[in-house]
């Protein structure tokens, strides 16, 4: 131990701890890099998300009302784009929560057990990470198409998933289910388990010790990964559009009302649908970057705690 401690700067007599601090912290001059260079950098930077982020999404918003407000009204009212609107939220009300369940029950284990199959769960639970959507939706027609494997039993039992609102939902579970795993697994690894255990000792059953121990911890990350899995639920294409059968009124999403309205050449309408969610992504990046901010408040506190 003696040897970690030798580089360390020691203060001179009588210097003020602060200034020692401040002086140890400071980055040296020689790995700054020159004023132009970050000045390039950020300009180049600013140039980019400017160009493929701020003109595309001002140009969404300029074509959504280039025909007026009433026209943009007509057409986020009209009977089609409703029923897109009220199917979207539906998908999204039933997918989240499944997936919140799922999420917080998959990270508990993996971050607070050791068994068989841990490393395997890990990569079931990135696998719609790497499986291209329209891929996740092939499988659900794969399974459960007229075809497949269990399409004729289904059939026989009057029962439909395929081009219709339960297969939107799988689909949309299917590709959504890693999000609030993937935030809360490393921030539960973080904190590690010892203030559960010290609450079984106290006497607190299983239940008590989530409620009033583990989720007050989690509570940001899990509303992190609340924000990210309710933004793609609404804003999934691929899967959805390989099983909704594009029935208009019926099994159309958002994104699939904007292409059909596209493919009309009926521009107006389809940017005034996609503003929308355009404006869900500009909703969840605030939120993204508050519960962000958040985070690191609670992390810098309780480091300050332990200190």
């Amino acid at each position: 131990m003696s040897a970690v401690f030798t580089n360390l700067p020691s203060a001179a007599p009588g210097a003020p701890s602060a200034q020692l601090s401040s002086s140890a912290t400071r980055a040296p001059e020689a790995t700054l890099e020159p004023r132009w260079v970050r000045a390039l950098l950020l300009a180049v930077a600013f140039g980019f998300l400017t160009l493929f982020l701020f003109v595309p999404l001002a140009a969404v918003f300029a074509e959504a009302f280039s025909k007026g407000w009433h026209a943009y009204l007509d057409a986020i009212s009209e009977d089609d784009a409703l029923a897109a609107i009220r199917l979207t939220l539906l998908t999204a009300v039933i997918a989240v929560p499944l997936n919140v369940v799922f999420g917080v029950a998959a990270s508990w284990c993996i971050a607070k057990f050791n068994f068989r199959g841990k490393s395997l769960l890990l990569t079931l639970i990135d696998l719609p990470f790497s499986v291209s959507p329209v891929i996740s939706g092939l499988i659900y027609v794969l399974l459960f198409g007229a075809q497949g494997w269990f399409g004729p039993w289904l059939q026989a039992h009057d029962i439909k998933l395929l081009f219709a609102v339960p297969g939107i939902v799988l689909a949309t579970i299917f590709v959504t289910f890693p999000f609030v795993a993937r935030e809360l697994i490393p921030l539960m690894q973080a904190q590690g388990s010892e203030e559960e255990e010290a609450a079984i000792v106290l006497g607190a059953s299983g239940w008590q010790t989530f409620r009033r121990v583990t989720l007050p911890n989690i509570k940001w990350g899990l509303l992190y990964g609340v924000i990210l899995c309710n933004a793609r639920a609404m804003g999934e294409f691929g899967a959805v559009s390989v099983v909704s059968g594009h029935i208009r009124g019926e099994t159309n999403t958002m994104p699939l009302q904007v292409e059909i309205l596209y493919n009309e050449y009926n521009f107006a309408a389809a940017f005034a649908v996609a503003s929308l969610l355009a404006l869900l992504a500009l909703v969840t990046l605030a939120l993204k970057s508050f519960i962000a901010w958040r985070l690191t408040a609670s992390a810098d506190h309780t480091s300050s705690q332990e200190h």
